[in-house]
């Protein structure tokens, strides 16, 4: 983990995308490094957000083991969510003939997620500060820049991109917390009620 390019990368992605996008072309860093440095990182911290939200702040009659399920389902939804959307948007670039990378659709879905992790760690912590994750929009001006550099497809074709990917990690995001509320409701209630 690169301590340095994760706060580097968080600060001028927030002020600063299109020059941000031109250092992370011309780097060219694999999508392995984004993951261990930028993605595991911020996903770590708003995993821990939801678990100390959900032990400290949230009254319920459930136990400590509630909140730690809470933590670990919020990460594995977003971990399903993030490469989920980056797999089905590499098909369907490989589809319309527009250039197809999985490591670039990861950069783009990983840079373009930063606003809205970093809104979850605020609004997870505290659930009163959940007007906080309408910032986390501004990650689809990061993604139409990330979009524009880092693929350069034809100009009628970016929009069309923009629709696609946030139809997809919305549906993903449905259905992977559908789902995966559904199995931390029944291990909990099974195991530790």
């Amino acid at each position: 983990m690169d301590i340095k390019f994760l706060a580097y990368t968080v600060r001028n992605l927030i002020l600063d995308p299109v020059k941000e996008w031109d250092v992370i072309h011309s780097e060219n860093r694999p999508a392995s490094f984004f993951s261990r440095s930028l993605f595991l990182p911020l996903l770590f911290l708003a995993s821990v957000s939801s678990f100390l939200g959900a032990f400290l702040f949230t009254n319920t009659e459930l136990g400590n083991a509630w909140s730690v399920l809470k933590g670990v389902r919020f990460f594995a939804v977003v971990i399903l969510v993030t490469y989920g959307t980056a797999f089905i948007l590499n098909e369907i670039t490989a589809f319309v003939g527009i250039r197809s990378d999985f490591g670039i659709w990861f950069r783009i879905i990983v840079c373009s997620t930063v606003p809205f992790i970093l809104c979850q760690i605020v609004s997870q912590l505290l659930e009163s500060f959940i007007f906080v994750n309408l910032l986390s929009a501004f990650g689809l001006y990061i993604m139409w820049t990330g979009i524009e550099k880092m693929l350069d497809p034809p100009e009628g074709k970016k929009l069309t991109l923009m629709i696609a990917v946030t139809v997809t990690f919305i549906a993903l995001f449905l259905i992977a917390t559908s789902i995966m509320s559904s199995i931390t409701d029944k291990i909990y209630f099974s195991i530790f009620v």
